[in-house]
């Protein structure tokens, strides 16, 4: 898949244009520190009445690199994200023409302006180049308004449209959620109620009551605390995280640290879903994730 920065992400679009009848298709996305996952599905799914197929009829997977932009910043994790939404739809033969729906689920997005950011990445791309454009421009648009002479305004407009894209259309919904929200729905068919622990290259207990309340803990990284994570107490995550299957293959042969390790590890993650649990008054429920 060719780079973001140089706008061919998309070219197969326009060499493999798909018909207008072409069936409408869902991208769902999950991406964190260590991986960043699409599917593609077709749109016109049937319900499932609380029983999900398996295999689940999904069109096409794309794997990429990392996409919490707190990790490696927000240039490297948006390339990330457009460049397996392509990869996905390119292999589920469609483009976004037929996408009628999209769902971020992002580590990283902690904050309603986390989400707004993404969002407006998504519907236009270079919107602040935008502004500036025109700002820098205001006074030669003037003087054209006073000589006549449209030319040289016209021509640098022109140039610049190309750099305007909208990712997709208006049409299409667009979701982005902490990826803790979308592990919760995974495991309780859709609904946002219960609690739900992810324990990876980071970690975040996170948790739904009925009625729309939620609380979350742990999942601010290990500059804040995040004790759980894999990368315990070494800075150097990305190498320290890939060391989590020896330590417990050690664990289960027997040694003496490996078993402090984990036991620590449990003791911190069973504080963070305690915390959710009782802040959502959610004891007794039995709707853990």
């Amino acid at each position: 898949m060719k780079r973001y920065r140089n706008r061919e992400v998309w070219d197969f679009e326009m060499e493999t244009p798909v018909s207008r009848d072409s069936a409408d298709v869902i991208l769902g996305l999950d991406g964190g520190a260590a991986a960043t996952v699409c599917v593609c599905i077709s749109a016109a799914l049937p319900s499932f009445a609380g029983c999900i197929p398996n295999p689940f009829p999904v069109l096409a997977r794309a794997v990429a690199g990392f996409s919490n932009h707190n990790s490696v910043g927000e240039s490297a994790a948006k390339e990330t994200i457009e460049k397996v939404m392509a990869e996905a739809l390119l292999k589920a033969g469609s483009n976004r023409s037929a996408v009628r729906a999209v769902c971020l689920a992002l580590a990283g997005v902690n904050h309603p302006s986390d989400q707004e950011r993404i969002l407006d990445w998504l519907r236009f791309v270079n919107l602040i180049y935008c502004e500036k454009f025109f700002l820098s421009n205001l006074v030669g648009y003037f003087n054209t308004l006073i000589s006549g002479d449209y030319s040289g305004f016209l021509i640098k407009a022109v140039l610049l449209i190309p750099s305007f894209r909208n990712i997709f259309p208006v049409r299409v919904k667009l979701f982005v959620e902490n990826d803790a929200v979308a592990a919760l729905a995974s495991g309780t068919m859709g609904k946002l109620h219960g609690c739900v622990l992810i324990a990876g290259t980071g970690t975040i207990a996170y948790g739904f009551t009925e009625d729309g309340r939620e609380a979350r803990a742990a999942g601010a990284g290990p500059i804040l605390g995040d004790w759980g994570r894999w990368t315990y107490a070494d800075p150097s995550w990305t190498r320290i995280a890939k060391l989590s299957p020896a330590v417990v293959s050690s664990a289960e042969a027997g040694d003496e640290v490996a078993n402090r390790i984990l036991h620590d590890t449990v003791l911190e993650l069973t504080a963070s879903v305690k915390a959710v649990v009782q802040r959502l008054d959610l004891c007794g429920e039995g709707i853990l994730t």
